[in-house]
């Protein structure tokens, strides 16, 4: 277990990532990242890539190395800032509770 969690102060570094999800993170953000991109393996949601550059599908990741990853055919992305976001998205929610979606609704 990390030393580091995130907080409601990291929601600015989520707002960062909203807004450029492609661009260089700064330093809090990074460490969000890493957090987020850590950790157990097991159902984490990726991106795999359909067509190099142009289409993406959501995935998970299985619970032992070496089985199949879950695809989800159904939810595809034709821009990788939208993708990247989803992921994000998901990951803090898995990570947190928090859906960021209400955060940034408010």
């Amino acid at each position: 277990m990390s030393r580091y969690q995130i907080t409601d102060d990291d929601l600015k570094h989520a707002a960062q990532f909203r807004a450029d999800p492609l661009g260089i993170p700064g330093p809090g953000l990074q460490r969000v990242l890493n957090l987020l991109r850590g950790g157990p393996k097991s159902g984490k949601y990726v991106l795999i890539v359909k067509e190099p550059f142009r289409r993406w599908v959501l995935g998970r990741l299985p619970a032992e190395r070496g089985q199949p990853v879950e695809v989800m055919e159904h939810i595809e992305f034709t821009d990788l800032a939208d993708a990247e976001w989803t992921v994000f998205k998901l990951r803090w929610k898995a990570h947190t509770g928090q859906d960021l979606e209400e955060e940034f609704d408010k």
